[in-house]
Order: C-alpha cells, then structure tokens, then sequence
C-alpha cells in the first residue's frame, strides 16, 4: 500500500465511509500477503520509493496473473513483469489489463499515463542488443523517468555514436548496452560528465563465452564514473538509471 492509497484509507475511515474492520482488512496485507506460492511486498514503494516487481521466467501465467491482479487491487498500477514469454503474456492478458512488449519480454500490468521527470539515454552498441536496451528503457519509463533511445551507435562506427554527442551529453545517467567486446561503455565514459551504467550482453562470437568478454571489459574500464551490470541485466541498468535520475532530479 502506497502513501497516497493508505492516506485515502484513513481519510475514509474519518470521512465514514469505510469501516474500521475493512481499513484493518486492508492494513493486515499492508506489510505483505502470502498467496502460498508468493508473498507480495506491498510496502516495498513505501520503503524504498519503487513497488515490487514481478520476474515472470519460471512462473506460470496464473501465478504472474494472481500476483499482479493482488497489486492492482491493492492500488497499485505500473506492474512491471519482466522476462515473460509470448504465451504467458497472452494468458495475463486474458486476466488483467497488459501491455507486453515481445522484444524485451517486458510486460506493465494496468498501465497508467504518470509524468516522467530528468533525462535517461540508453545507447546501444547494435541492433542485436535492442532486447536488453527495451528491457532498461521499458523499466526506467515505468518507474518514472524519461527515456531516450540512441540504438546502433557501436564503436565500429564510431561516428554513428559523435552524431549524437548532444543527446549523451544532456543526460543525467547513460545506459550503455554492448555485447562483443564492450567497449562502448569507455567510450561513452570519456565523453560524458554523467554516471554510465554499462550492460555487457550475451551478443557476440565463439569466444565472448555468452558476454562474459564484455563484462570484464566493462570492469575493466579506463573511464571514471562507470558501473557495471550483470550479464543481460537491462531491468537492474534500468532501474538504478531510474533511481539516480529522481535523485538529480528532486529539486525540481
């Protein structure tokens, strides 16, 4: 239960319309429900500003509709469901309001218009990365932040990238996304006075060992102010872009 919702709550206790037994209903799954195959957070937004997010791989579509369909009962909107496969998507389709974008696999459950605040980029090295991109893209958006996308601007080509040296440097955190041998990251880092947040993805020959290359590359970066993600790891790219770029952005 988010503040707002738990705000009304009160207020409707107060006002007369609601009862005291059905606000206590209500508080009693407050700190989290126990479905038996799950135990939903409800208080995660309160405690660290972001509602809980629902990894869809391993979950049949009836254990993603049932989680999903508590948080919106609850109050919530903008469930992020990641990793979750065509077929799933159709069935929690069929059950609750969905957005799914099969690119990224990323689904947002109750869908809701919200203003997005600051300036995130996310860069990719190629088109074949755009999966992972969509997947950061997606998930900073529906947290809250506005999104820019700068795809195909790989160092092979390194003009592609200087062609939008405007956009990167307008930004208040860079996703940079890369398979092969990673090196948009330092690239990118050297260019710009912003924290980049490097993904090395599993894209790439033989010996990229499924983007193990690019992540020690990433590591391994000469450029300050890089971090560096896990392997195909758009959704946590994307969500600590979103938490840097509402901390810049809180005096606005």
């Amino acid at each position: 239960m988010d503040k707002e919702l738990l705000l009304q709550t009160l207020n409707a206790v107060q006002a007369g319309t609601l009862s005291p037994e059905a606000a206590l209903g209500l508080l009693n799954r407050a700190p989290f429900e126990d479905l038996g195959y799950a135990r939903i957070d409800h208080h995660r937004q309160q405690r660290n500003g972001s509602a809980e997010v629902i990894y869809g791989a391993g979950k049949t579509a009836e254990q993603i509709a049932g989680i999903a369909g508590r948080i919106i009962e609850a109050g919530g909107s903008n469930v992020l469901i990641t990793r979750m496969d065509a077929d799933k998507a159709e069935a929690v389709g069929r059950a609750l309001p969905l957005f799914y974008d099969p690119v990224s696999r990323v689904g947002i459950a109750n869908r809701r218009a919200q203003p997005l605040v600051g300036g995130v980029v996310v860069a990719s090295a190629g088109t074949s990365d755009m999966a992972v991109c969509e997947e950061a893209a997606l998930t900073a958006e529906t947290l809250g932040s506005r999104v820019t996308r700068l795809y195909d601007v790989g160092v092979a080509g390194l003009h592609r990238l200087l062609a939008g040296l405007e956009t990167l440097q307008s930004a208040r955190v860079v996703v940079a996304v890369a398979g092969m041998e990673g090196a948009l990251a330092s690239v990118i880092g050297g260019l710009v006075d912003c924290p980049v947040i490097a993904v090395p993805t599993s894209v790439g020959y033989g010996a990229n060992f499924a983007g193990l290359s690019a992540l020690l590359s990433m590591l391994n970066s000469c450029a300050s102010g890089v971090s560096v993600v896990n392997i195909d790891n758009g959704f946590g790219a994307g969500f600590l872009a979103n938490r840097i770029n509402r901390m810049k952005g809180m005096d606005e």
